[in-house]
């Protein structure tokens, strides 16, 4: 068994089984990697993939089982790699990140400033991508942290650290009626076409204040960009219903802005990571000026929790920052 293997294996799983993409992104042949995955399942007696003719069609469950494992071994042997690398190159190395566009956006150009001027020679990648897709990105192993709001089901082999709230704002034209009310109600924006993020989803905020007032909402368009929310109110498409960190009172001078944070409930802000990650120095830093009440102190003692209802526990008596 060799741990180029167990890498291919993991990597065929990341790239939906598809072996050709996989060579690729391996800088590999397609002949080379399934030989080397015939040769594993040979000598452990098993089938990691299902196969149709030549083609993979699925993972079996013996194979899920292996792939896990693979994962952690490979996970293991990074981390050997970076504690000697912490050593000898303490200010050298990547941190991959990945997040959502309003963070990408609104949030994290002035933290990343500050961290590139910190360390240059750090090579930090940064990739927006889907919420749905975020959690999936850690833990394959392709990025190091995740940056969201939207958090579905996370497996305690992760690590789910609070950072900030935040809320939504609505943003209407200056010359639209709701502009002169001095408190919304969820009733009033019923009444008007919305551009807002989507909601469709019946576990979003958005979806259970309408629900709650039992109104229907005229959603004209919606899109997860805070920017083509505030392009298309400022064409009078609609009123929009944005997150508040993106609107900006210089940028967005010809809108008015109206306080939401009575009618819809506050978000929460996560940072996420394998709970086997091996955290090197300049990555606790990156976090702590990301949210600064994540000290390393406060990250060692969530990696010492059991789980992450434990760690949210933790977390009840601290005051997180408002955005």
């Amino acid at each position: 068994m060799k741990l180029q293997q167990l890498r291919y294996i993991v990597e065929v799983a990341n790239h939906d089984l598809n072996v050709s993409s996989t060579a690729d992104s391996l800088y590999t042949s397609q002949p080379g990697i399934s030989k080397q995955i015939k040769l594993l399942e040979d000598e452990l007696g098993v089938q990691i993939f299902a196969r149709t003719g030549k083609h993979l069609t699925s993972i079996t469950p013996i194979g899920e089982t292996i792939i896990a494992l693979s994962r952690e071994v490979l996970a293991k042997t990074k981390s050997i790699k970076d504690i000697a690398s912490e050593h000898h190159q303490p200010n050298t190395g990547t941190l991959n990140i990945t997040t959502t566009y309003t963070q990408a956006r609104y949030v994290l150009p002035q933290v990343i400033q500050q961290f590139i001027q910190k360390y240059p020679k750090i090579l930090l990648h940064l990739e927006q991508g889907m919420p749905d897709q975020l959690i999936e990105d850690v833990i394959s192993g392709k990025v190091d942290f995740a940056i969201t709001t939207d958090l579905p089901v996370v497996n305690e082999e992760c690590v789910v650290l609070p950072c900030y709230h935040w809320n939504y704002s609505v943003v209407v034209k200056k010359d639209h009626p709701l502009a002169k009310e001095p408190k919304l109600t969820i009733d009033m924006l019923a009444n008007y076409p919305l551009v807002s993020y989507d909601f469709s989803n019946d576990g979003s905020d958005l979806y259970h204040a309408f629900a709650k007032a039992q109104k229907t909402p005229n959603i004209a368009f919606s899109t997860a960009d805070a920017d083509l929310i505030k392009t298309y109110v400022k064409l009078g498409v609609g009123v929009g219903i944005v997150a508040k960190m993106a609107v900006n009172t210089t940028e967005d001078s010809d809108l008015v802005v109206l306080n939401a944070g009575h009618l819809f409930s506050y978000n929460t802000t996560y940072i996420v990571f394998m709970r086997n990650l091996f955290l090197r120095h300049y990555m606790y830093d990156f976090i702590n000026q990301f949210s600064s009440h994540l000290t390393k102190e406060l990250v060692n003692n969530a990696l010492d929790c059991g789980s992450n209802t434990e760690i949210q526990a933790m977390f009840n008596g601290i005051k997180l920052p408002v955005k």
